[in-house]
C-alpha cells in the first residue's frame, strides 16, 4: 500500500515514520527535493497547483493526504475524484479561509470571538466600532504562525492596519482576554470510529507555538472540546486527524481555528500516548482500527525555532526525546522539537524549564 502526501515538511516526514512499521510506503509532492520528507520517501518535485505533478502523484499511490493547508482546492479536486483524498477536500477548503471557518463554527454552535468581513477601510472602521477595540485584523487566507495579522489596540491603529494588510480580503476579530490557550486533537476513521486525545495547553510567542504540555486535565473543558470537535467531524463526514485551537475564558472554550491535519501541538503524542497522532491519522485514512489515545505519564513538547542547542546538552535532560527535521537554520524556522515524557507533572515541568533555558542560550 502506498500513501501520497502533498507536502514533504516535518509533518509529512513524521507521518511516514509512523507508517513504515505498518508496512506502508510513501510518495511526496513538494517543490523542494531536499525537504524533510526526502529522508523517508520519494519526492515528486512540483508546486501544489501543478496538475500534471498532482496527477503523477495520484497514479503512484493508493490514498492521498496532505501535511499543509495551503493546497489549492481547485487543483486537487480532480485527483480527489480519482483516488481517496483524505481528509475531505471540503474540510481543507473551509479551513483555508478564516471567515468561512468562523462562519462554520457559528453554524455548528461552536463559540468564537465576534468577527466581521473587511474589504475596505470603511468596513474596518465599522467593524471596530461594532465589535470594539482592541481587536485583531487578519488576512482571511494564508496566515499562519503569526503572519498576516495586525493588532488594533486603539483607534489610531485602524489606518495603519489597513495600510499593512488591505491588499487582500480580511477579517476583523474581537480580542479575547483569555486565561490559557488549549487545543484538542481528534481522529475519525473512514469506518466512523472516533477517538480524542486529552487537551494540551499551549504557549505561543509572536504567533508561533513555543511549547505544549499534556495532558491538560479539566473534565469540563475536555467535554466541551470533544463536543465541538464531534460536530465538525460529523459535518464533513471526516476521516483523519483534526485539531481545534481554543482560548479559555472563564471556564469556557472560544474557538480560534481548526487544522485538518496532524498538528504541532500533538507532537507530544509520539512518546506520550499509546498511539501517536501520526499513526492514528494513517490508520484513519486507511479504514484501519484506531489505536488508543490514552496518555502515558506526563508530557511536554518544545519547538526549536531558528537554532538548536547542543545535542549533548539536550539529551542530559531527564525524559527527553529529540527530533530533528534536517533543515538548514533560518530565522523563525522550525528546525526540530523535543518531547518530554516522565512519571509526574512536577518532573515534566522541571525538565521543560531546563530545556527552555537551553533554548534561550542557543538563541
Amino acid at each position: 500500500m502506498k500513501i501520497g502526501i502533498i507536502g514533504a515538511g516535518q509533518l509529512g516526514r513524521m507521518l511516514a515514520l509512523a507508517g513504515y512499521p505498518l508496512g506502508l510506503q510513501f510518495v511526496f509532492l513538494d517543490q523542494s527535493e531536499d525537504a524533510p520528507g526526502a529522508q523517508v520517501g520519494r519526492i515528486i518535485r512540483g508546486a501544489f497547483d501543478d496538475t500534471q505533478r498532482l496527477g503523477e502523484l495520484a497514479d503512484a499511490v493508493d490514498v492521498i493526504t496532505f501535511d499543509v493547508e495551503n493546497v489549492p482546492v481547485s487543483a486537487v479536486e480532480t485527483i480527489a475524484a480519482r483516488k481517496p483524498f483524505l481528509p475531505p477536500v471540503r474540510a481543507l477548503g473551509d479551513s483555508q479561509d478564516r471567515l468561512v471557518e468562523k462562519t462554520l463554527f457559528n453554524k455548528l454552535k461552536i463559540p468564537t470571538a465576534p468577527f466581521a468581513a473587511v474589504d475596505s477601510l470603511e468596513d474596518l472602521q465599522k467593524a471596530a466600532k461594532k465589535i470594539g477595540i482592541p481587536g485583531v485584523l487578519k488576512t482571511r487566507r494564508l496566515g499562519y504562525d503569526g503572519r498576516g495579522q495586525f493588532f488594533v489596540r486603539k483607534s489610531a491603529d485602524i489606518e495603519a492596519a489597513w495600510k499593512a494588510l488591505g491588499a487582500v480580503p480580511l477579517i476583523y476579530e474581537g480580542f479575547v482576554d483569555f486565561r490559557r490557550e488549549v487545543s484538542i486533537i481528534g481522529v475519525r476513521s473512514t469506518a466512523g470510529e472516533t477517538r480524542f486525545y486529552p487537551l494540551s495547553a499551549n504557549t505561543h510567542e509572536s504567533g508561533i507555538l513555543r511549547y505544549s504540555i499534556a495532558p491538560y486535565r479539566s473534565a469540563s473543558l475536555q467535554r466541551q472540546a470533544e463536543t465541538h470537535l464531534k460536530r465538525i467531524l460529523k459535518h464533513f463526514d471526516y476521516a483523519g486527524v483534526l485539531t481545534i485551537e481554543f482560548f479559555v475564558k472563564r471556564g469556557r472554550l472560544i474557538a480560534n481555528e481548526m487544522a485538518p491535519r496532524v498538528h504541532n501541538s500533538g507532537h507530544w503524542t509520539i512518546e506520550g500516548a499509546r498511539t501517536s497522532q501520526f499513526e492514528n491519522h494513517i490508520r484513519a485514512i486507511l479504514g484501519l482500527p484506531l489505536g488508543s489515545t490514552s496518555p502515558i505519564g506526563h508530557s511536554a513538547m518544545l519547538n526549536f525555532i531558528g537554532q538548536i542547542p547542543t545535542l549533548g546538552n539536550i539529551l542530559r535532560v531527564p525524559g527527553v526525546h529529540f527530533h530533528s527535521y534536517g533543515k538548514e537554520p533560518r530565522h523563525n524556522r522550525k528546525l526540530g522539537h523535543c518531547t518530554i515524557n516522565v512519571a509526574s507533572a512536577g518532573a515534566r515541568d522541571r525538565a521543560l524549564r531546563q530545556l527552555v533555558r537551553l533554548k534561550m542560550g542557543a538563541d
